[in-house]
């Protein structure tokens, strides 16, 4: 099992899984131990030693305490009681020497998903979907304050009060190709080069060309409910906020509807305002953000409608919300989301046109003009990617800019978004410095910075941005600043401003976003394989 550190160094001593004292109990967790320094205190107290210096040993200690004590040797009895004096979200899968066949999972809050799957005369449980899948696509989930048994022929369902529940089993239409690498070096190399297919998966079912309609059928969002939708919130965190900043440009212009768009962890720190008459969207590939989900709960304590753009089929954001569009985009294994951005963007465009057709603010010829755009995104974004896996131009220019310390990412409008989001893929998976800003905002303090030693990344296709972007490139050029521009294929004056061209294939200017962030995509990745970064990680 491997989680993210929380708390001590990632190290063999902070390894999962935890063992008791005598070895006889072992836990795996996701989550944190909020509690975590009283609970040590106490079993300290109580003559228990500490090996490691995470929270989740204290786990296996307080189970160990209430198994012999109190429980007498009830497995379940124990683990429920423990998880009773827990606070803050935790997922755990515990095992005893005492009990060989049995293992207990559950779940407490928002830690991350306990997905459990039925094989053919095997129970599994894992974290997320694409580990089961080489075993099974029958897979059933927990929710907050629910508990598994499994044995090897069958698994029972509970609730943190004994009570016995009964659940629905999902059917995962992936299968295990989407989860395996193939001929690419890494799954996030992979997952980049096969955009343009999940694109049109994405797509797929939401276009009718007879009609000339956009189609969310699982939404749910009725007639009379949408009348009343006053202002649009998305909540999302790391990648998907930067979505969320593109699908505020979207709605506001195709839905005519004011869109704030808020950093999950934040949202429901700073008492938001919102009411009933609020559509409040959340983005999460995998459905289980801990942060994400917790901003939606605020949402509905307000009353608010809620829809999830989300990839994992019966995540818990999928579970929770009142409508949902999936990404469609098939399992995304490597670390930094690349496809699954894509997808929720292409839904947010989808969300966007749909919301303007229903409230009638979009007339029929734009709505034609939109739904003929995204539906030439694939075969754009398929053109673009496999002349990008032909020419090797990417790994040369990697070769480039590889030794570089800091980068500076520009776009103005919506490519605002994908400066953001191309300085965090290049920062996430090189370890490389990078920062998003606005082009106009260059001059109030970036371009101190700017020199031969700063590479600066320029969003610039020809769109109605294009003459005041090219402004600043010179400005760039003015301070010896090396400009690596993407920019519209065939455009000339944008390849004579820039030192390097990543260009995209001429496109209608309502799409272009959804393809100027994929040479960024490349070129993150080059760069990071060629310093031997672990990209997958």
């Amino acid at each position: 099992h491997t989680r993210w550190a929380t708390h001590g160094a990632p190290s063999q001593r902070n390894a999962h899984p935890h063992r008791s004292t005598d070895g006889r109990l072992a836990v795996v967790q996701n989550g944190i131990v909020e509690n975590f320094s009283e609970l040590r205190q106490q079993l300290q107290a109580m003559g228990y030693t500490f090996a490691s210096e995470t929270d989740t040993e204290v786990i296996v200690h307080l189970l160990d305490h209430h198994y012999h004590n109190g429980c007498a040797g009830d497995l379940v009895a124990a683990v429920r009681k423990t998880l009773t004096e827990l606070r803050g979200p935790s997922a755990i899968v515990v095992m005893s020497e005492d009990h060989p066949d049995l293992l207990v999972a559950a779940r407490l809050g928002n830690a991350g998903g306990v997905a459990i799957g039925l094989g053919d005369g095997e129970v599994l449980v894992a974290s997320d979907i694409p580990a089961l899948l080489p075993h099974t696509r029958r897979v059933a989930f927990l929710e907050n304050r629910q508990m598994a048994l499994l044995t090897r022929e069958h698994v029972t369902y509970f609730d943190l009060e004994g009570t016995p529940l009964t659940k629905q089993t999902t059917i995962i239409e992936w299968d295990t190709q989407a989860a395996e690498k193939g001929e690419f070096a890494h799954y996030m190399q992979k997952e980049i080069f096969e955009q343009g297919r999940s694109l049109t998966d994405t797509l797929r079912g939401r276009l009718d060309f007879t009609n000339q309609r956009i189609q969310l059928d699982t939404l749910n969002l009725g007639s009379v409910r949408l009348a009343k939708i006053d202002r649009v919130t998305i909540v999302a965190c790391g990648t998907s906020y930067y979505a969320g900043l593109m699908g505020k440009y979207l709605i506001e212009r195709l839905a005519r509807l004011p869109v704030e768009v808020d950093y999950a962890s934040e949202f429901r720190y700073r008492s938001p305002l919102i009411t009933p008459n609020h559509l409040v969207v959340a983005i999460t590939q995998s459905g289980e953000t801990v942060d994400t989900l917790a901003a939606l709960e605020e949402a509905q304590a307000h009353g608010a409608f809620t829809v999830a753009i989300v990839n994992a089929i019966g995540s818990q954001a999928a579970r929770i919300c009142d409508g949902v569009i999936y990404m469609q985009a098939g399992p995304e294994i490597g670390v930094a989301s690349t496809k699954a951005f894509t997808a929720s963007t292409t839904d947010l465009y989808l969300l966007a046109c749909y919301l303007g057709q229903e409230r009638g603010v979009l007339g029929d010829s734009a709505r034609q003009e939109l739904i003929q755009a995204v539906a030439s995104l694939p075969g754009l974004a398929g053109t673009l990617l496999e002349e990008a896996w032909q020419g090797g131009f990417y790994r040369r220019l990697a070769a480039d800019f590889a030794d570089y310390h800091n980068f500076l990412y520009l776009g103005r409008g919506i490519n605002y978004a994908i400066a953001r989001e191309g300085a965090l893929k290049l920062k996430e998976i090189s370890y490389i410095h990078a920062e998003g800003y606005a082009a106009g905002e260059m001059k109030h303090g970036p371009i101190a910075l700017i020199d031969e030693n700063m590479p600066v990344v320029v969003v610039m296709p020809k769109d109605n941005q294009y003459e005041k972007t090219a402004s600043n490139v010179q400005e760039v050029k003015a301070r010896l600043g090396q400009v690596i521009a993407v920019v519209t294929e065939g455009h000339e004056e944008a390849a004579e401003l820039a030192d390097y061209c990543l260009p995209i294939p001429a496109a209608p200017e309502a799409v272009l976003p959804l393809l100027t962030v994929l040479p960024l995509q490349l070129l993150s990745y080059y760069v990071a394989d060629l310093k031997g970064t672990d990209v997958d990680q």
